[in-house]
């Protein structure tokens, strides 16, 4: 199973071509792209051609993560003449969405319904959310492929945890949105508090992402190391990965 990240802006883009969240899981033939933040769609396509996408899943409403839904329309309405493509999402999402495009999506998606605790199969890979802390109805998601497992954390407070899902994922990808001495909201982690609680599920690995822009990452990567206990990584744009 393989990672690749589109973007690990939180809340807006970043200086330097940092797209907001996005992320291509990937296994034999499928390729799933979770969340569509602004910028990630252009990133995806050097890396992948979008015909050759297996589904989509936003984890929620919050524009960092669905911004770039709207290009993929575009294209497969227009470019591709896709139909019934999947993307999955919380309950109303398609609704609100809609909104910009008069409702008017045509047939080109098939849109699905996440909910917590669901098991759903893609192709080569398992997917199971869990919902989060965070004001939006958000699902983190869990991607089982080819024996590896990892956590894809979404945005969350403190309030819920990887622990949710069962110990010891291959990797986890948290969100760490603030340095915890300059934390502006509890709706999101701190590097420390995603440290601590990658720490408690006993996860081989720690991948920080959704940074705010203003926050150094090399900072943050200290500070989920002290609290995690082993070396952590950076979702760097582009970075791909062996999970």
């Amino acid at each position: 199973m393989e990672l690749t990240v589109l973007g690990c802006s939180g809340s807006f883009g970043a200086a330097q071509a940092n797209a907001c969240s996005g992320y291509l899981v990937r296994s034999g033939t499928t390729a799933i792209w979770i969340d569509c933040g602004g910028g990630s769609f252009g990133n995806l396509q050097s890396h992948i051609d979008p015909e050759d996408l297996t589904a989509v899943v936003l984890t929620h409403e919050h524009p960092d993560h669905v911004a770039d839904i709207y290009g993929l329309h575009v294209l497969m309405r227009y470019g591709i003449c896709s139909q019934n493509f999947p993307v999955y999402t919380p309950e109303g999402l398609p609704t609100q969405l809609g909104a910009l495009v008069h409702n008017d999506w045509g047939d080109t998606f098939d849109w699905r319904v996440i909910s917590d605790d669901q098991k759903i199969v893609i192709g080569d890979l398992t997917l199971t959310f869990a919902r989060t802390d965070h004001p939006p109805l958000t699902y983190a998601v869990q991607v089982e492929g080819d024996g590896r497992r990892m956590i894809y954390t979404s945005d969350t407070g403190p309030k819920w945890s990887v622990g949710a899902f069962a110990p010891e994922a291959d990797l986890v990808l948290s969100e760490a949105t603030y340095l915890h001495s300059a934390k502006l909201s509890e709706t999101h982690l701190s590097a420390h508090e995603a440290g601590l609680a990658a720490r408690a599920a006993g996860a081989q690995r720690l991948m920080i992402t959704h940074l705010w822009p203003r926050v150094d990452a090399n900072d943050a990567v200290v500070e989920a190391t002290e609290s995690f206990g082993a070396p952590v990584e950076f979702a760097t744009p582009n970075l791909v990965t062996s999970v």
